[in-house]
């Protein structure tokens, strides 16, 4: 099982050979003839020159410090990318990836049937993340986060009836594979993508280590807590899965009052937003 996962890990690296290195990256380094080229690949030689100035005019601030970024402008989507990280761990994802062999036990299912059901699991995650590649441009990162947290909701909500009442089988798979589905086409993939859409270039360094940060200090928080929720004579999976659901409206309400569209926007228009955040704000 464990020699197995090396394939995809070799696949991957195969992979990274063809990626190219980020256009701002290579304007900052002097290497403004590779960056148009790999503007020019993805827009065309007319949206090539445009960001390109766009970039060089970005390059031309200083590097902003912590102070800039708790402080400045950037202290709001700041608090947005923690919060998302946040709720992409405490939504209860891992607690399911991590666990999901003793959840399908739980629920009365003999041993290989919760193993048969964990593969289930593993690859509605996998597929529902193109669904997510395939629409996060099309519908908007905004518009698919409100739809998955909703879905999301409703489908930990189901989990937790399904405990409470006692029930075993395809229902439980079928409300797990929903979480799952809408998980890996809206919260998981679109969290890490806005977060690294809403700061310019001479932040983002800082503000995506507090982002990862916040993932994995939450993700070992589910993982530790899992257990002695689930385990709990004064807690059990039912209500485990509740809270989970409630964390899930939770992002649902966030997405829909606090998290901007970054869709078709440059890093540059949406530093400008944000500056006009703060003027209109103090204001």
């Amino acid at each position: 099982m464990v020699g197995l996962e090396a394939v995809p890990a070799i696949a991957f690296l195969a992979l990274l050979f063809a990626v190219p290195e980020s256009p701002r990256w290579l304007a900052q380094h002097g290497r403004a003839g590779e960056a148009l080229g790999v503007l020019g690949r993805a827009g065309g030689a007319d949206h090539a020159a445009r960001e390109m100035e766009a970039i060089q005019l970005a390059l031309s601030h200083e590097e902003g410090g912590w102070g800039e970024l708790v402080r400045g402008p950037f202290r709001r989507p700041l608090l947005i990318a923690i919060v998302l990280m946040a709720c992409s761990q405490f939504c209860g994802i891992n607690a399911i990836m991590y666990y999901s062999t003793k959840i399908f036990a739980l629920s009365g299912g003999s041993r290989d049937a919760a193993f048969s059901s964990s593969v289930w699991v593993g690859l509605i995650n996998l597929l529902f993340t193109f669904v997510a590649i395939g629409f996060v441009d099309r519908l908007g990162r905004r518009p698919l986060l409100i739809a998955g947290t909703a879905i999301q909701a409703l489908s930990l909500g189901m989990v937790g009836w399904v405990f409470h009442a006692h029930q075993q089988g395809m229902l439980l798979l079928a409300c797990v594979i929903g979480f799952i589905a809408a998980f890996a086409m809206a919260m998981g993939p679109i969290s890490w993508l806005l977060c690294s859409e809403i700061f310019p270039n001479r932040v983002r360094g800082r503000a995506m280590s507090v982002a990862a940060f916040t993932v994995w200090v939450s993700c070992y928080l589910v993982a530790q807590t899992f257990p002695m929720l689930n385990d709990s004579p004064a807690v059990g999976p039912a209500l485990t899965f509740w809270l989970y659901a409630l964390v899930s409206l939770f992002s649902l309400a966030f997405a829909a009052l606090v998290v901007p569209e970054t869709k078709g926007r440059t890093l540059e228009a949406i530093e400008e937003h944000w500056i006009e955040k703060q003027h209109g704000g103090a204001a």
